[in-house]
Parts: structure tokens; sequence; C-alpha cells
């Protein structure tokens, strides 16, 4: 096996499990709480966030596998868990909480988005080189 090869499949098994865990609660909470995590008392908004996080991390991980900045990938991962928490707050607005949450969740996605379409363009226009990859991305 290739230097790097084990960390590389580590990273993907790991996203695998985010991506498709986290789909699986935002989309279907009852479903997941059904198959995977029976912990009463169900909760639908506690699965959308949880779907949302584990995203969130399954995009991390998909990202390391770039030759992104460690301050890109933290961003866009950042980024794409912060704007499903907002819908996980816009879906469930019935469910209780503040009344501002989903306004306020959103602007705090908007913010995080800005911040990585602007470090994205200024790392892309000075050619910022990736420091020394790791092992597991080589």
């Amino acid at each position: 096996m290739r230097p790097g090869t084990l960390g590389r499949l580590a990273i993907l098994a790991g996203a695998a499990v985010f991506v498709i865990g986290g789909a699986w609660a935002l989309i279907s909470p009852s479903s997941f709480y059904d198959e995977v995590a029976t912990y009463p008392p169900y909760n639908r908004h506690l699965f959308h966030d949880v779907g949302a996080f584990q995203l969130g991390l399954g995009a991390a991980l998909l990202l390391a596998l770039t030759d992104w900045s460690g301050r890109l990938v933290g961003l866009w991962a950042g980024t794409t868990a912060a704007l499903l928490h907002a819908l996980s707050h816009v879906l469930d607005r019935d469910l209780g909480g503040r009344d501002g949450d989903p306004v306020a969740l959103s602007v705090l996605a908007l913010a995080f988005l800005a911040g990585a379409v602007a470090a994205t363009r200024k790392e892309a226009r000075q050619g910022s080189p990736r420091p020394e990859a790791t092992e597991a991305t080589k």
C-alpha cells in the first residue's frame, strides 16, 4: 500500500459515514431515529440539527482531500454546517425555539459564506500554496 493510502481511505470512510448519516437524519429524521438513534423522546428538530452538523463534518473530511488550505477547508465546512443548521431552524420554526433563531442563524450562515467566498478568491489570486501535505493526503 502506498504511503498516504490508508489516510485517504480513513478520510473517505469517515466522510461516507457523516454524509450518509447526516443526510439521512436531515431528510428523514423519524426513520433515522427508528433505525439508528432510538434515544427517547423523539425530537425532529434535534435530528435535523444532527444531520446539519454531520454533513458539515463530512464536508470537512472531503475537502481535506483537496489541495485547499486549512483555512478554506474550515470555512467551507463551517459554511456547510451553518447553512444547514439555519435551514433546520427555518423548517422547524413551528416546533418552538426563539422567533428570531431562523433569521439570526441565517445571518450567521451568510457571514460564513461571505468569508468563505472572500478567502477562496484571495487565495486564488495569491496562488497560495498549501503547506506541506500530510501523509494522509499525499
